[in-house]
């Protein structure tokens, strides 16, 4: 099962093509403009050709759906339901398994060095 993107590298460019998203979330371009039509929070700009351009905001609520829906397995509606209901506890959450992950990564070096 694929993870959520950590880190930094994500988030240096202002906009990413729907390629660039799905390599970051290892799941299909269909898959991304899927939940783009089922979750209002993913509001990409499009360009003159109409490409999706998606935005740091955009990817960072793509990783709470993904938290949702992918690793914690809640269907789209009961996602929806919760992102409605108590958003910033459900952004709390995806913060805390995040630093949980990076700090986990960090232990599994520390123990490979030794």
């Amino acid at each position: 099962m694929s993870s959520i993107p950590s880190g930094e590298d994500s988030t240096k460019k202002i906009y990413h093509s729907i390629g660039e998203v799905a390599d970051m979330f290892d799941v299909n371009k269909s898959l991304i403009r899927f939940w783009e039509k089922e979750f209002t929070i993913i509001k990409p700009k499009k360009n003159r050709k109409g490409n999706r351009l998606f935005t740091v905001k955009d990817i960072e609520n793509f990783k709470i759906i993904f938290h949702l829906v992918k690793e914690r397995g809640y269907t789209l509606q009961g996602a929806k339901k919760k992102l409605r209901e108590n958003k910033d506890d459900t952004i709390k959450n995806v913060e805390l398994v995040n630093q949980l992950k990076d700090i986990r990564a960090q232990l599994v070096a520390i123990r490979e060095v030794l």
